[in-house]
């Protein structure tokens, strides 16, 4: 290759001497035979300790480094080895896909073209698209959509699916946003999008086929933890104003008719209280009562908050967020008193009541009190006058591509951030 590729491709591995071989061919032949941009492909070995680095610099000699090179991390850690190598890289276009290629590569041109162009900054593969093709078990499935929820609910995110290991960014972004990402492992790729959708940048959504590895080795219970840790970091780092996007696009206000805010408010309460549920049965399991629905309610409350602030009330960028979120959890103490006074009294009838007992009266108490903390929303907490928007960023070009590339982009939708799905 006598020019720099205008893509990377990043293949995070760890232990996967078996199945990186005939993926990382799979690849290069797609990327020789169906690819129209210069492309290679970077095989990131994080800690493997089988012959996982054998197998990589096989690779290279195979293929030749115009097409793949290599690069070992002495540290285990998928979200390490994407932020040391997009941070180093030349390429004008980031990709990342995990190495079981259960992304069909076809979906592979449209996720780039776009950033290719200019038209949006990244670009990620959705799973939950009503066109896509997904192949995967109902355990899987329900975990996915659950914590695709979560995110709606507790960092009112706009993107459908974080977690499809099918992702792409301009380079020029990926060197504002990295610096701010923490997390080395699973979270990476969350945190990144909320990040950049946060940052405005205009994130382009692929519908895939997908189909499920049946050997997956990811710790589903652990990686679980970690996303709430992550989730509760960043909205935290949100709220207080600790996280600072220097590409923050406040964004125009929105009406605050009484005809806009309600629905809003209801369909984010409604999101919200099925959060809480998942949130109180999974705590459940290992906290009495009164401290599942602590936790479960301060979490939730946190993205009620954010979420209202956002698309109910019109009120974007980082000004008065921790005045906001500070209001929103007094208002939030009336669900407390009511949630906790529900539990008490169904424990003073019922020593020990079932979970489907307790999930109902928690339910009624929190209807109960969702009145009278959208009253406190609208005449206290986000009272006064929304800010109104300032403009682009520096991300929002005009297209640079040729008109093949461009034509394209017709056939691929674009969303801006901030709809819920």
């Amino acid at each position: 290759m006598s020019q720099l590729p205008q893509v990377e491709i990043v293949i995070p591995v760890r232990n996967e001497e078996r199945d990186l071989a005939p993926s990382v061919r799979r690849l290069a032949a797609y990327l020789r035979e169906s690819f129209p941009f210069t492309a290679q492909v970077t095989i990131a070995d994080n800690g493997s300790s089988d012959q996982t680095w054998a197998v990589a610099q096989g690779l290279v000699g195979e293929l030749g480094q115009d097409t793949v090179c290599a690069v070992h991390l002495d540290q285990p850690g998928r979200g390490r080895a994407l932020h040391a190598i997009w941070a180093s890289s030349d390429a004008e276009v980031l990709v990342y896909m995990d190495v079981d290629l259960s992304t069909d590569l076809n979906a592979l041109l449209p996720l780039v073209a776009p950033l290719i162009t200019g038209h949006s900054d990244v670009a990620i593969g959705t799973r939950l698209a009503a066109t896509s093709r997904v192949s995967r078990g109902p355990k899987r499935e329900v975990i996915s959509r659950c914590y695709n929820l979560l995110l709606h609910v507790t960092l009112g995110v706009g993107f459908s699916d974080a977690q499809c290991g099918f992702k792409a960014i301009r380079a020029d972004a990926a060197h504002e946003l990295l610096p701010l990402i923490e997390d080395t492992s699973w979270f990476f790729d969350t945190e990144l999008l909320v990040l950049a959708e946060r940052a405005g940048l205009r994130i382009h959504e692929v519908p895939v086929d997908w189909t499920d590895d049946p050997d997956s080795r990811v710790d589903i219970a652990a990686t679980a933890l970690a996303d709430l840790r992550g989730i509760a970091r960043v909205g935290y780092g949100l709220a207080t104003g600790r996280l600072k996007l220097p590409l923050a696009d406040d964004g125009p206000s929105q009406p605050r008719t009484l005809a806009w805010q309600l629905p809003r408010f209801l369909a984010i309460g409604l999101a919200s209280t099925v959060a809480y549920v998942i949130l109180y049965l999974a705590l459940r399991s290992f906290l009495p009562p009164l401290a599942a629905n602590l936790i479960s309610l301060l979490v939730t409350a946190v993205g009620n908050t954010a979420a209202n602030r956002r698309l109910t009330f019109g009120i974007r960028g980082p000004a008065d967020a921790a005045v906001h979120q500070a209001r929103g959890l007094i208002a939030f103490l009336t669900g407390l008193v009511l949630t906790t006074g529900a539990l008490l009294a169904l424990r003073a009838g019922d020593p020990r009541p079932g979970n489907a007992a307790q999930v109902g009266v928690l339910i009624l108490a929190n209807l109960l009190a969702t009145a009278s903390r959208f009253v406190m929303y609208r005449g206290w907490v986000f009272a006064g006058k929304p800010r109104a928007g300032h403009g682009g960023h520096p991300y929002h070009q005009q297209n640079r591509g040729t008109d093949t590339e461009r034509a394209l982009l017709q056939s691929t939708p674009t969303r801006t951030p901030g709809s819920l799905l």
